[in-house]
Formats: structure tokens, C-alpha cells, sequence
């Protein structure tokens, strides 16, 4: 009784912890203005099931998408063992599916194992990957001390919680024949080789083996369920709604600002200004995270920090300070910063620091292309230069910021509707060239 009472609190406090953390998060993407994304549902549901659920761009990368599957697919599939964790823990049976399943129980162990190892081996390989062979997209500027330690917590924690199954297993199939509380499970194959260390234990050792690693297995899973809310690895969960919700215009089709349109309309005659929509004005761009939309702020939570959209990205590899990831995770410190100020009984948002500026340089995002290689290239649909744009739009119509030879180019596609200073009379004067041959 005593132990299915100390289980019932573990739930509660996890469960609180981790709904007051959702709801911070919520709050934190509620700071973005409102974005109205309702238009073809098919397609975005589409892009949820091939993209998130089916991992479909990470293939593009294949050794990665492989040690990923496995941790993608053991993740799924051996949490679904959490549920009998739960109900054995608060009703104090053990194994209680055993009975009813029968022989495919014994089928069911046997995957739930060899995802368990598969997980455990893609584990150990991504910490070489990341530690050893030290890949260059984890060790960029960016990736500081807290973002390789982050990723290193996850992969470590992933390790002892498939030793402790295994552990859990090897210790429950010995106890089996000599104790009545363990229900038989037939044989279990990668458990049943770390049997012989546990041979020579009596019974009771057995039994407190096997009780701590069902323990350390179950609090690991509700450990790594609140720490991941706090973690990047929220890309887990964020990364559903991100594809859902991402941008499904053709690559390169810029928005345009209603105010800004409304505006050339009237200026062509194409509408008058009694027909035109009533649009505010409010800031042009984006200076700090609330003039960023709140889709913007989510896929800042979404943020696999995988690196493969600065990888991709050829103003960095040519060794300029812009890294989409940096932009990503730059967004999301901001919230996490505003939220830790209101939280204090600080100014939050007026707490006279921006995302622009104290979080991203303008020598950053003067440095994008605007190509859309880092919309390609990440595996969950995440756009980056949506919010550099848009910083770049404050810069150029709120502080006349941009460089000298933008303004030149700004003013002459104004005057003469080519970034080149020529009258529009002379444009086609090529085409005489060509008739003289």
C-alpha cells in the first residue's frame, strides 16, 4: 500500500509540474500577434502525418535518420509499456497483462527488448558522434556548454533508462520459478543474456534489483517527461503542431504587409481608399518577439537544434555570423527571458532589451541570402527566415537602417522599378543589339 501511495504522488507531482510548464509555454507563444492559419487542412494534416509522425525529411540525411528512427520508433512503441508501469503502480499488481495477452505478451517483451537495445546502441552512437567525432554542426558558436550538455542529459538518460528494462527483465525471469508475485513471461532473448550475473543473488537481493530498476525506470520516464518541457528536446512534442501549422506558400513568395499593399493599391487606382480594407498600420517588421507572429514563436519551440539548416545555409559557410539555428534558438531564449522577468515581478517585454539587437545583429541577418536553404533543410518545417525578414523590414522602414547600397537599390527600384539606376525607357534597349544581328 505503502508503495502504491508514493507512485500516486510521483503522478501528481510530475503531472502538475509539467501542466504549470505547458501552460508558461502557451503563454510564452500567446506574446506573438494573432495569425488566422485555417486554409487547407488536408494538405497541412498531410504534412503533420508524413513530416512529424512519419519523419519523412530526415531521410535525407541517412546515418543520422537511422540512429534516429530507432530512438523515434523505441520512443512510441516502449512507452506504451509505461501504461502497464502505471496501473501496476497504482493497484500494486505486477505484469498485470500477462494473464490476458498470453503467449503474445511473451511476443510484445521481445520487441519492447530489441527497441530497448536498438535505442540503447543509437544512444551510444550519436554520444560519439556528438563527443568523439565532434561533427561540426554541434560545435558551432552557438552550441554552447548548455546545448551540448542538454543533448548529452538526453542521450545518457535514454542509455539507463533501456539498462534499467533490461535489468528490470533479466531480474524478473529469475524470480519467476521461486516467487509467485511474478507472473511468467516466457523467455526474453537480450535480457535473458544478462541472467548470469545475477545467478548466484538470493532472492531478496533479486527482488530489490529488480523493484529499484522498476522504480528508476518509471520515475526516469516522468523525470525525462518535465525535463523535456524545460529542454530543446521539446521538439518531441512541438514539432506536431509546427508541421501542421507551417507555411504552405512555394518557397520563396515573400508576405506582403496589408498596410503596405492597401497603400500601393490606392497609389495605382486599383482600389480608393473608401474601398479599402481597414488594416493597422502598427510596426513595420519585427523588433522583439511580439511583433513576430505566434506560429513564428511555437516552431521557436519546435527546435530540434540539429544544425542541419545552418549546415545548409551558404552565408555561414562561407563564414559569415548568420546561423538560422542561432535565429531559432535566439527566439526562444527571449521568451524564456521575458517569461523569467514577469515571473519575478520584472518589466518583461519593457525591460529595455529586443530580439533585435540584444539577441540577433543586424550583421546577421544582413548576411541571409534569403534562398531558403534552412526552410528546406529542417526535418520539422521550420522557417527562420520568416523572422529574419522580418527583422530586416523593421530595420529598412522603421530605423532606415539597411546599408548604404540596399537604400541605392531600394530608391531606384522605387523610381525607375529596376535595382539599377537606368530611366525605364532604356530597358529593352538590348533588344535592339540583338536585331542588329
Amino acid at each position: 500500500m505503502l508503495q502504491q501511495i508514493a507512485f500516486a504522488i510521483t503522478l501528481v507531482i510530475a503531472a502538475y509540474i509539467i501542466r504549470k510548464r505547458v501552460l508558461e509555454i502557451r503563454a510564452n507563444i500567446d506574446l506573438g500577434k494573432d495569425a488566422k492559419i485555417s486554409d487547407n487542412p488536408g494538405q497541412r494534416f498531410r504534412n503533420l502525418l508524413l513530416v512529424a509522425f512519419g519523419q519523412k525529411k530526415m531521410f535525407k540525411r541517412i546515418v543520422p535518420a537511422i540512429l534516429h528512427l530507432f530512438i523515434y520508433v523505441g520512443f512510441l512503441v516502449i512507452n506504451i509499456e509505461v501504461l502497464e508501469f502505471i496501473i501496476d503502480g497504482l493497484v500494486g499488481t505486477h505484469r498485470i497483462f500477462a494473464p490476458y495477452l498470453g503467449s503474445f505478451y511473451n511476443v510484445l517483451m521481445n520487441a519492447f527488448e530489441f527497441l530497448a537495445v536498438s535505442v540503447l546502441i543509437a544512444c551510444v552512437v550519436m554520444l560519439f558522434r556528438r563527443n568523439v567525432l565532434k561533427l561540426k554542426r554541434f560545435w558551432s558558436a552557438e552550441m554552447t556548454s548548455w546545448p551540448r550538455l542538454d543533448a548529452n542529459i538526453i542521450l545518457i538518460t535514454e542509455i539507463l533508462l533501456m539498462c534499467a528494462i533490461l535489468t528490470m527483465n533479466a531480474t524478473d525471469q529469475l524470480l519467476q520459478g521461486s516467487d509467485p508475485h511474478y507472473a511468467p513471461t516466457g523467455a526474453l532473448f537480450f535480457s535473458s543474456l544478462l541472467k548470469p550475473a545475477f545467478d548466484n543473488l538470493s532472492t531478496v537481493s533479486l527482488i530489490i534489483i529488480e523493484r529499484v530498476a522498476w522504480w528508476f525506470h518509471i520515475i526516469g520516464i516522468l523525470g525525462f517527461a518535465v525535463y523535456i518541457t524545460f529542454s530543446k528536446h521539446l521538439h518531441i512534442f512541438m514539432a506536431f503542431p509546427n508541421t501542421y501549422f507551417a507555411n504552405l506558400e512555394p518557397k520563396g513568395q515573400l508576405k506582403n504587409m496589408p498596410v503596405v499593399t492597401n497603400e500601393v493599391r490606392m497609389m495605382l487606382g486599383i482600389t480608393n481608399s473608401e474601398n479599402a480594407t481597414s488594416v493597422q498600420a502598427g510596426r513595420f517588421g519585427a523588433k522583439d518577439i511580439n511583433d513576430l507572429t505566434w506560429n513564428n514563436l511555437m516552431a521557436a519551440y519546435a527546435c530540434t537544434e540539429c544544425g542541419r539548416c545552418t549546415s545548409e545555409c551558404p552565408a555561414n559557410m562561407t563564414g559569415k555570423k548568420l546561423s538560422p539555428r542561432k535565429i531559432m534558438m535566439d527566439t526562444r531564449d527571449r521568451m524564456e527571458d521575458v517569461r523569467r522577468s514577469l515571473k519575478s515581478g520584472g518589466k518583461g517585454l519593457e525591460d529595455g532589451k529586443s530580439l533585435l539587437g540584444d539577441y540577433v545583429t543586424k550583421e546577421e541577418i544582413n548576411a541571409c541570402t534569403s534562398c531558403n536553404a534552412c526552410v528546406e533543410a529542417c526535418p520539422v518545417m521550420i522557417n527562420p527566415l520568416e523572422i529574419i525578414l522580418e527583422m530586416r523590414r523593421f530595420i529598412a522602414m522603421e530605423e532606415s537602417g539597411s546599408p548604404q547600397s540596399w537604400n541605392s537599390m531600394f530608391q531606384n527600384i522605387e523610381t525607375s522599378f529596376a535595382p539599377w539606376k537606368f530611366s525605364p525607357s532604356d530597358r529593352f534597349n538590348w533588344v535592339n543589339d540583338l536585331n542588329k544581328k
